[in-house]
């Protein structure tokens, strides 16, 4: 009896031993990544972003399947999905992000004051004066620099009305609204307002498939907050995995170098402006 039981216990051993052999190669073959599920031009479960076809990029440059974990909140990402091991890797992160281990930045891009051509608008700065006067109606992003440089031009008041239709009306507070960027877009072009400051790649396709022409101007890296403190408009581009996955980082950097080239004509079929990395 003791034998037979310890021939039970001993395969039981070699079972469990197998199995997480089978997990470790599993993880070893998937690149699992977390993605939102409504986040146009990003991403989004049918995979038609730009950010989609990055992955599929770096995916076949590790010889991994292409995995997706999607999320429906972005304040989520991290701290739930990715720390979790829900998944292993982020796009579009930004360089300085803490809360990940990075990778080299694969592109660098941004800001963006979008006008229509016709009305002959010129503005490349929060400098400039025209962003000053109260008639000018410009659009920006919840919690972006846009909205913090318009606080800083006292503007914001002029503009909340706005903001608040483009939130749907609802409270921001512990909640995240998403504000669909082909909106702000649609705004500029059928006059709805004169401008919009948005992130160069969540407005690129749709300035692309607007019916009127739209004048695209990358603003300039010299915003500034009363107090002098800089507000950053030009951004490096990384991918954040686990801040102790080290290896996949260094994997995720090969495959960045080897497929630059792919990368940045998805940026630039998107219509992104890049910058010098």
């Amino acid at each position: 009896m003791k034998n037979k039981k310890f021939l039970r216990s001993g395969f039981k051993s070699l079972v469990l031993g197998v199995l997480s052999l089978w997990a470790v190669q599993v993880y070893a073959d998937d690149l699992n990544v977390c993605a939102g599920k409504n986040e146009m031009p990003f991403s989004n479960d049918k995979k038609e972003g730009f950010e989609n076809d990055i992955a599929e990029i770096i995916a076949k440059s590790l010889n991994k399947k292409l995995n997706y974990v999607y999320w429906d909140d972005p304040r989520y990402a991290v701290g739930f999905f990715l720390d979790k091991k829900k998944c292993d890797v982020v796009l579009g992160v930004d360089s300085t992000d803490p809360r990940v281990l990075k990778t080299k930045p694969y592109y660098k891009t941004g800001y963006v004051f979008i006008t229509r051509e016709d009305r002959e608008i010129d503005i490349s700065s929060w400098n400039d004066d025209l962003l000053k006067e109260r008639n000018f109606r410009i659009g920006v992003m919840p919690d972006s620099p846009g909205k913090v440089m318009l606080l800083q031009i006292n503007r914001f008041d002029d503009m909340f009305d706005y903001f608040a239709e483009k939130q749907k009306y609802q409270s921001t507070r512990n909640k995240y609204v998403r504000v669909d960027p082909q909106e702000v877009v649609n705004d500029v072009s059928n006059k709805y307002i004169h401008a919009a400051m948005l992130w160069a790649p969540e407005a690129a396709r749709y300035v692309k498939q607007s019916k009127e022409p739209l004048k695209v101007q990358l603003v300039k890296d010299d915003a500034k907050k009363s107090n002098g403190e800089s507000v950053q408009m030009h951004y490096e581009i990384v991918m954040g995995v686990r801040k102790d996955d080290v290896q996949l980082q260094q994997a995720l950097n090969k495959a960045i170098d080897e497929k630059r080239s792919e990368i940045e004509s998805v940026l630039k079929r998107e219509g992104i402006p890049l910058l010098p990395i």
